[in-house]
């Protein structure tokens, strides 16, 4: 009897996780919005049903699918950069900001502004093929971990929002990451890690140059910006890459403001607009006005005169990441 037993409880919580596409995210309003959303918009017939064609959903990464504090992901692998290239540039023990990375003075660093962080990208992320980036990028977040956690970067992706992801693509979404991170450091993971495929990733990029090199025809990565794929520039790097104006969009910083108004704001039929607000310092972060990195002001005040979904992590995820 207790194999049957046990086979029948298998069966009755493969059952009750069918039921609820989301079980890592508790009852409420928030998880009723969303759900209610989709079944309003993929009910045939219904006055809110969208085509298929038409279902696309955006989110924002850092702080969205993964954890941004204390630092962005690529910035901890541009810092990390530094220190590998070092020995060839014996200059940079004197020269700022580089200094203070070999020193770990992250306080200088920040005192250095965004322009020594945009240098410190050019120098890490250029002067190789495409080709030689993605190897980088993959072994670094192989072997990778975050200081507080432990764990491998890829690891530390919220369980809800994958769980949310399956959950749209099930019901016929298109799903696309639209960050201001790099787009060629993204690509390498984001189908393993979200299912997220890699023409379905809109970033920042910088300028490339085509050149046969050994008879061979690569793409050289230059240290000119390209594009920025952040704020004003998250709409029209959606309208660029998707062609589609989204019908519903995920974030977390004011970074997003600007996707989560062109997908709400002026548009016909039914829009959703969601907010990741990161309150709990037990089991992650709790940040937003003050933040320097994932700052949420402005688009909070946004939220509530839109009338945008804010997740509440700490009253509304169960759990965070798939290991709690």
């Amino acid at each position: 009897m207790l194999p049957l037993l046990s086979a029948s409880l298998r069966s009755t919580s493969a059952l009750a996780q069918a039921r609820d596409p989301l079980p890592s995210w508790n009852e409420g309003a928030t998880k009723s919005s969303i759900v209610n959303f989709v079944t309003r918009g993929t009910s045939q017939g219904g006055p809110d049903f969208v085509p298929v064609d038409q279902r696309i959903a955006t989110f924002d990464n850092d702080g969205t699918l993964w954890i941004e504090q204390p630092m962005y992901v690529q910035l901890a692998f541009a810092l990390d950069r530094v220190k590998v290239m070092a020995p060839m540039h014996p200059e940079w023990k004197t020269k700022q900001p580089f200094a203070a990375v070999l020193d770990g003075d992250m306080k200088e660093l920040a005192a250095s502004g965004e322009k020594a962080l945009v240098e410190i990208i050019a120098v890490t992320h250029a002067g190789m093929t495409t080709a030689e980036f993605e190897k980088i990028t993959s072994e670094w977040l192989a072997t990778a971990r975050d200081h507080r956690f432990k764990r491998p970067y890829t690891e530390l992706v919220y369980q809800p929002m994958l769980e949310l992801l399956a959950y749209l693509r099930a019901n016929g979404f298109k799903t696309f990451i639209v960050s201001g991170g790099g787009i060629e450091f993204m690509r390498p993971w984001t189908e393993r890690i979200y299912g997220v495929q890699p023409d379905q990733v809109v970033g920042s990029s910088i300028k490339t140059r085509f050149e046969m090199k050994d008879g061979a025809p690569t793409l050289f990565r230059l240290p000119e910006v390209n594009f920025v794929d952040d704020k004003t520039g998250k709409p029209i790097g959606i309208n660029e890459h998707i062609g589609r104006r989204p019908i519903v969009a995920f974030g977390n910083s004011d970074g997003d403001l600007e996707m989560l108004q062109w997908t709400t704001l002026g548009a016909s039929g039914p829009r959703l607009g969601v907010i990741v607000h990161h309150t709990d310092a037990v089991r992650e972060y709790a940040y937003d006005r003050d933040s320097h990195f994932g700052r949420l002001n402005v688009a909070l005040d946004a939220a509530a005169v839109n009338k945008w979904t804010i997740v509440n992590m700490k009253n509304d995820w169960k759990r965070i990441f798939a290991f709690d």
